[in-house]
């Protein structure tokens, strides 16, 4: 598993950035009304009034009506000092308002006049300039946009030695200008990914109090999804861990509204498994209270194959699977509650367009279902509608309209609860995982999941090889450890191969200072026996922010050449 940040994603903003050569014309200012935020959105490299064309009136025809950002960056808007070009920013308002989208923007950039030798940072070298930027740009849209978010998924795209306190320095700056210049704009604190490690640093630094809404961006985690590595507690964790984090370091702004602005899943991985990731990030992105998701992207731009729509316009059935989701669920569904169908399979039922809708899919291997009556079964992918009494679930999710009434009973009852992975462990001591003939895990998971076939058993059935891809990288239940910082003892039992080569590993790990690596390399000694390694961390803060809490990284070909037999995570003086 490659556990870097994905390279494709590093582009996708890049059109935004990218200075224009247009008129300096000042034209009228638009107004429209703004529409109440719909959990559907999308977003898109592609943002000229040209290339919105292109794909702007499939997005409609589909239901959808709120888009991320138009092009709004400094470069573009103030090419050079005090002088203001509104052409571009005038065109797609136009062209979205008359679409019937409403939209927000992105505070984002520096232009060339300012940077000289510093290109791609955050502008805290001209906090005056960027003010006067912001003042300007809000002041101008006042009336059509309502939603501006400061800077594209920092750390991302900040400077080499820039630190969470510079973009602290940042959002005040922006919030100030902002308020000033409409005070009934909000303004939108962002983190990549899901790194509420970085959040923290940022509301610590400054910014508490000087925004309105979170933005995250959690392809990783969505990744676990797509890649059934039943990590679907973790995906439905991200909003409750950042109201965590909230209430502990900004209360007053512990229920801001919380938007993923950018998500998506690459082609490269199949047409269905795109089109299933699609349906279950809506499903439990509104089952947990996102605000809006912004499905990255409409159509393909510089970052992949990652569009609703192919490059040439033609649609994948993830835009089938988008449109269902918002006949069946409406633009602003009410979600009720989760159930475990037949006991084991994830269900989240919502109120939607014109009844009661039961979003499932297959935990695991495919498993028949019974429903007691029939129901009608819409199958997102394709639109096809089928009535039974039973279904064959599988890793593809469905909807069944008017479910069981028992099924909504169930649901209506858990709706507050966690939704559970494999037990509770929020009272837990420790949690582990054991390899063999059957692995088990005991509120410690790794994210080897289904994609891999079966685990690789050496010795007799006793353990795992550190090569099994994603059996070396570890996610601890959220009910036992999510982000409280407290200290923890994660011991790993290993031996080297039956060749006895040489063997180790480091530790790295979620810290509240972001990724880290642990103490030291460890090396295996033999393998006569099983050898005990035992790391004690007094600073991890675990949150999930790449999908996963800690893992054992090998330089060469090391991770071929060492088994495990057991990891365990505990809270010490806990047995």
């Amino acid at each position: 598993m490659n556990l870097r940040h994905q390279p494709t994603r590093r582009n996708s903003i890049r059109a935004l950035v990218q200075p224009v050569a247009l008129a300096l014309v000042a034209l009228p200012t638009l107004s429209h009304a703004v529409e109440p935020m719909s959990p559907f959105g999308i977003g898109a490299c592609n943002q000229t009034s040209q290339e919105l064309e292109k794909w702007i009136p499939q997005m409609e025809k589909i239901g959808l009506g709120f888009m991320r950002t138009f092009r709004s960056n400094w470069d573009a808007v103030e090419p050079e000092e005090g002088k203001w070009n509104w052409a571009l920013v005038d065109g797609q308002m136009a062209y979205l308002t008359e679409h019937g989208f409403t939209f927000g923007g992105l505070l984002l950039g520096s232009p060339r006049w300012n940077t000289k030798d510093a290109p791609g940072s955050l502008p805290v070298n001209n906090l005056p300039a960027w003010s006067n930027y912001v003042s300007k740009l809000v002041t101008h849209c006042k009336g059509s946009v309502k939603y501006w978010e400061v800077w594209n998924e920092p750390p991302n795209f900040t400077g080499k030695d820039q630190t969470p306190a510079d973009y602290a320095r940042l959002v005040v700056a922006s919030y100030d200008a902002a308020k000033a210049a409409d005070p009934d704009c909000l303004v939108g604190l962002a983190a990549k990914s899901a790194h509420l490690n970085y959040l923290e640093q940022v509301l610590k630094a400054g910014a508490k109090g000087h925004y309105d809404y979170i933005t995250l961006h959690p392809y990783e985690v969505l990744n676990g999804i797509a890649d059934h590595a039943g990590t679907e507690a973790i995906y439905m964790n991200i909003v409750p861990v950042v109201r965590k984090m909230l209430a502990a370091q900004d209360p007053a702004k512990a229920d801001v509204p919380i938007l993923f602005t950018e998500l998506g899943c690459d082609e490269k991985k199949g047409l269905d498994v795109q089109a299933h990731a699609l349906v279950k990030a809506y499903t439990m992105g509104i089952a947990q209270g996102v605000a809006c998701i912004q499905w990255f992207e409409g159509m393909d731009g510089d970052s992949g194959p990652m569009g609703l729509l192919r490059r040439d316009g033609t649609p994948r059935p993830a835009y089938t699977a988008m449109g269902q989701m918002i006949a069946h669920f409406g633009p602003h569904p009410t979600y009720l509650g989760w159930v475990l169908v037949d006991d084991w399979n994830y269900g989240f039922v919502f109120q939607g367009a014109q009844g009661t809708v039961l979003a499932t899919w297959a935990r695991g291997a495919a498993d028949h279902v019974k429903f007691g009556a029939p129901v009608r079964i819409v199958h997102p992918l394709t639109g096809e509608t089928t009535t039974a009494e039973s279904y064959a679930l599988t890793k593809a999710p469905v909807f069944l309209l008017d479910p069981p009434a028992d099924l909504v009973a169930q649901a209506s009852a858990n709706k507050d609860k966690p939704l559970p992975w494999d037990g509770d462990y929020r009272q837990a001591k420790s949690v582990s995982i054991t390899f063999g003939e059957r692995t088990d895990e005991r509120g410690l998971h790794t994210l080897s999941g289904n994609s891999v076939a079966s685990a690789v058993v050496a010795y007799g059935g006793s353990a795992r090889a550190g090569s099994v891809p994603g059996g070396t990288v570890f996610v601890v239940d959220p009910g036992f450890l999510s982000y409280t910082s407290e200290p923890i003892e994660i011991t790993a039992v290993v031996r080297r191969n039956e060749a006895n080569d040489n063997a180790g590993f480091n530790l790295n790990y979620e810290s509240n200072t972001g990724l880290k690596g642990g103490p030291g390399w460890y090396t295996v000694p033999d393998n006569k026996q099983w050898h005990s390694v035992t790391w004690k961390l007094d600073d991890a803060q675990f949150v999930n922010y790449w999908g996963f809490n800690f893992s054992f990284n090998s330089d060469g070909d090391s991770f071929n050449k060492y088994y495990l037999q057991s990891v365990t995570v505990r809270k010490p003086g806990e047995k």
